[in-house]
């Protein structure tokens, strides 16, 4: 009689019997996991165009303020069309990092830091590139708070997943929690 009936006798497997039964993802698993956030970045990028600058969209949010605010002074307009602009800022970047973090984990749930970490320097090193794009357009200028307000809004949007996504993961059952075998 084994003293030990417990045991599974199979040792345990290989390397190369893990990689065999462990499916390679195709292009398509990571275009999937990918698409949102590359069409979230031309979104981005568009808006960093001569389209999307101060003077570009003052036409449009300076009729709403009035309708919705009359009496105000210009210089008041003009402050709420700034704060408008910062908020645009940081909320494209919300959204930005939940879709990086979303193609970074790929197929897999829940939270790793080393997933966040990532679409956070992800994020951030794009929010960069974006501002040096600016230098290149006539009407917009490049603004290092701008960029800290875009990773700001990123970190912000992880933040939030991490909150959202640590208790959602069921945890690993203990061995002492294990069912026992019937004896």
């Amino acid at each position: 009689m084994d003293p030990q009936p417990w045991r599974n006798p199979r040792p345990a497997p290989s390397l190369s019997e893990i990689r065999a039964k462990t499916p390679v993802p195709g292009p398509l698993v990571w275009f999937w996991a990918w698409w949102p956030a590359i069409l979230w970045s031309g979104v981005i990028f568009t808006m960093s165009t001569d389209t999307f600058s101060a003077e570009h969209t003052k036409w449009f949010f300076e009729p709403i303020l009035r309708w919705l605010i009359p009496g105000l002074a210009q210089s008041q307009y003009d402050y709420l069309h700034h704060i408008i602009r910062k908020c645009a800022h940081f909320t494209e970047y919300f959204v930005y990092g939940v879709l990086l973090f979303r193609a970074v984990r790929g197929r897999s749930a829940g939270w790793r830091w080393t997933w966040g970490i990532r679409a956070l320097l992800i994020a951030a090193g794009y929010s960069a590139t974006d501002e040096l794009h600016q230098v290149f357009v006539v009407s917009r200028t490049a603004s290092a708070y701008d960029s800290l307000l875009d990773a700001t809004g990123a970190f912000v949007a992880l933040v939030a997943l991490w909150l959202w996504l640590r208790g959602r993961v069921s945890p690993i059952p203990s061995r002492s929690s294990a069912r026992k075998p019937d004896s």
